[in-house]
C-alpha cells in the first residue's frame, strides 16, 4: 500500500491529471454513455478517456453498467464515493467560472452531434 503524508497528496494521486476531474464533473451532472462523454470532451483522445474511465472505476469513483437490450449500451455514473466529490467538483467549477470572468477567458461551445 502506498504511503501518503498529506490528504491532498492522496486526493491528487487519485484525481490527478487534466481529464479525471473533467470526467467526474460531467458525471456529477448525471449518467452518461461513452459517446456523450467523448462529445463533451473534444480535446481528449479515445485512448485517454478509456484509460481514465477504467482507472476511476478501479478507484471506486465511477461505475460502469452494461445495459442489455436490442442495442447493448454502457453507461457511466458516479459511485457513492464519487458522489462525495460533488462539493469539491462544484467548487472547482465555480472557481473556473470566476477565473474566466476575471481574466476575460471565454468557453468554446460544445460541438453539436
Amino acid at each position: 500500500m502506498k504511503r501518503y503524508h498529506c490528504a491532498v497528496e492522496l486526493a491528487v494521486d487519485v484525481l490527478g491529471g487534466k481529464w479525471k476531474p473533467v470526467i467526474l464533473s460531467h458525471l456529477k451532472e448525471g449518467v452518461h454513455r461513452y459517446g456523450e462523454l467523448r462529445r463533451r470532451m473534444p480535446g481528449v483522445s479515445e485512448k485517454m478517456l478509456t484509460q481514465h474511465l477504467r482507472e476511476l472505476e478501479a478507484d471506486g469513483l465511477v461505475r460502469r453498467e452494461s445495459l442489455d437490450g436490442r442495442v447493448p449500451r454502457v453507461e457511466y455514473r458516479l459511485t457513492e464515493q464519487g458522489e462525495r466529490l460533488r462539493p469539491a467538483l462544484q467548487a472547482l467549477y465555480d472557481w473556473g467560472i470566476q477565473r474566466a470572468a476575471d481574466t476575460g477567458i471565454t468557453f468554446e461551445p460544445l460541438p453539436l452531434h
